[in-house]
């Protein structure tokens, strides 16, 4: 059968696919965004949302029709928004959801195990309604290292030069001494060693030491009072990453099912090693182990290969500049971000730059220039996702700050710069079948002016292949595991979809979901490669990606079905769908 172009635009996208009639947002999300059913396409691909036809398909708003919020999945660069009292509710939840937010960090140094629940859940509520997956950080709170308390509740002035003891005794200090309760610091600590005392406000180098006492001289002046942070710059302690505290939030987290768990206090490899035994020893039977992130903000970090050991042993990588900036130089901190992004970019691996990005705006509804020419700089770097933390969490533009980061995502992907330092790392390449696909899917995409590639995956591998090479298009992740579905949301470019139950070659129904180890597959044939494409089709017209049927899509997958990081087919095909070539489809 002969189909003209003109009249594939609304035939072809329907019949071939397999849609017999136009999808449309629900009513109450049409509401949600102020405008008509008619003016969208859907969101999701249920039975219950096909809308019949009322009046000729010449004159309908067809499936080919971008969303609404087709703009929402064209930025590459994710967002992450800490909440907070400031955005604790569904509404605010589904506001910046809708203003750009991909990630939501629940920080567990604040509030209780319930209230995060809580908000998970209407985290979850939010990815229901808009058929989208939404990705949950849980982050722990790591150990915090405080001096002890004084004898004058407003504490004391300490003067340059003059001599100050840390110690183990409990009396409480005054302008001479006060309790260091953290036997770990001093022996740690040898002669020349700094140590910073709130967040480097008083600064003091050890001259002498005991074995329950430091013996320090004041370098930097300033007032020192009760249970103030304490930094050790030059010192690895022999200290576990893990509080008692944060052990039993892990445990939480992986009853209530968070997508990622964030390390704090990250000072060698062994720490990784230590929250992965951990995982394996609590992860409930049959849950989905969370994928773990570490945040770098200790400068033995980057002692010998301890970089690389550490962003090959976790999953994700967080630039905290919070505590990074306090314990290394301030002119040192723009180097190591665009160290640990690099070393990240030719790992795989996604990264994270955080702290004090849109700082003014917790009280300001704009930001300063320099703190948008910051957040630029780390997409210039070409990090995977950039975090807000007070500023959506506690400040009073929560929604504002997500939209100014997404305004500044826009404007930078949008430079032509852009694309000349993303080019600039030179990625390692493996000599394996999927990184020989994933290589020229990307090439590929780019000579055929493709609108997205498309790469089926169980385990989220070959999609965050297809992110390490920053392709010049969208990237859709199809999975079977919403769970997969949601880690996938951190990486670069890269937006998740679930395919329909008993497609993707499955043949569980939804109420039994995967095995994961080992799904079961239907047999390996030509129709179920065809249902695969369909889906590729339908995914990528439900995102807007497409919105013309001689729209190119590049299709990764591998065969057989069910195999995790195969991926050794590569195909190039129509929106319209894979038996429509240039305006002329097959009705077999």
């Amino acid at each position: 059968m002969k189909i003209s172009p003109a009249s594939t635009k609304v035939v072809a996208l329907l019949a071939v696919l397999g849609v017999n009639s136009v999808y449309s947002f629900s009513p109450n999300i049409s509401r949600r965004l102020n405008t008509s059913p008619s003016a969208l396409a859907s969101t999701t691909v249920g039975a219950k949302d096909v809308v019949a036809p009322s009046k000729p398909l010449a004159q309908q708003t067809t499936v080919a029709t971008a969303p609404k919020l087709a703009q929402r999945w064209r930025k590459r660069t994710k967002q992450l928004a800490t909440l907070g009292p400031a955005s604790s509710s569904l509404e605010m939840i589904e506001t910046l959801f809708l203003a750009g937010a991909d990630v939501f960090r629940l920080n567990f140094s604040h509030g209780s195990q319930e209230q995060k629940k809580e908000l998970l859940m209407m985290i979850r509520e939010v990815e229901e309604k808009y058929s989208h997956p939404i990705a949950v950080l849980g982050d722990l709170q790591g150990p915090k290292l405080r001096v002890g308390e004084f004898s004058n509740p407003k504490g004391e002035m300490l003067e340059k030069g003059q001599m100050f003891r840390l110690d183990l005794d409990e009396a409480l200090g005054d302008s001479t001494r006060v309790m260091l309760p953290h036997p770990e610091i001093i022996a740690a600590s040898e002669i020349d060693h700094v140590l910073l005392i709130d967040d480097g406000k008083v600064k003091l180098t050890v001259v002498g030491k005991g074995d329950k006492y430091l013996e320090c001289r004041v370098d930097v002046p300033g007032k020192i009072s009760n249970r103030k942070g304490v930094n050790t710059p030059d010192s690895v302690l022999d200290i576990s990453p893990l509080t008692p505290k944060d052990r039993s939030d892990l445990e939480y987290m992986l009853e209530i099912g968070v997508d990622w768990v964030a390390l704090s206090f990250v000072q060698q490899p062994a720490d990784i090693e230590e929250i992965l035994a951990l995982i394996d020893q609590h992860l409930p039977g049959g849950a989905f182990r969370p994928a773990v992130m570490a945040k770098i903000e200790k400068p033995s970090c980057f002692l010998g290969d301890n970089l690389e050991r550490i962003v090959d042993l976790c999953d994700g990588i967080m630039v905290a500049r919070g505590d990074l900036g306090v314990e290394c130089a301030p002119e040192d901190v723009p180097l190591l971000q665009k160290q640990i992004i690099d070393t990240c970019r030719m790992s795989g691996k996604p990264v994270v730059v955080a702290t004090q990005m849109l700082e003014s705006m917790i009280e300001s509804p704009t930001p300063t220039r320099a703190e948008a020419s910051d957040v630029a700089t780390a997409i210039y770097d070409g990090a995977d996702a950039i975090m807000l933390s007070a500023e959506s969490a506690a400040g009073k533009f929560p929604e504002e700050s997500v939209a100014m980061q997404q305004r500044i995502i826009n404007r930078v992907e949008g430079d032509p710069h852009y694309r000349n330092y993303l080019n600039q790392i030179t990625m390692s390449k493996g000599v394996t079948a999927t990184d020989a696909i994933t290589t020229a899917a990307r090439q590929i995409a780019q000579t055929t002016d493709a609108k997205a590639i498309v790469c089926f995956t169980l385990q989220g591998t070959t999609v965050r292949r297809a992110s390490q090479e920053r392709p010049t298009v969208p990237i859709l992740g199809i999975t079977p595991f919403k769970e997969t579905a949601r880690q996938l949301v951190m990486s670069w470019g890269v937006y998740p979809d679930l395919p329909r139950s008993g497609s993707f070659g499955f043949t569980a129904d939804e109420e039994n979901f995967f095995n994961y180890e080992n799904p079961a597959v239907d047999g390996q044939n030509d129709s179920d490669f065809e249902v695969v494409l369909k889906n590729a089709c339908r995914a990528a017209l439900k995102k807007g990606l497409v919105n013309n049927p001689n729209d190119i899509l590049v299709v990764t997958a591998g065969l057989p079905f069910g195999t995790p990081g195969a991926a050794n087919i590569i195909r190039v095909l129509p929106a319209a769908g894979p038996q429509c070539w240039d305006g002329i489809c097959r009705a077999d």
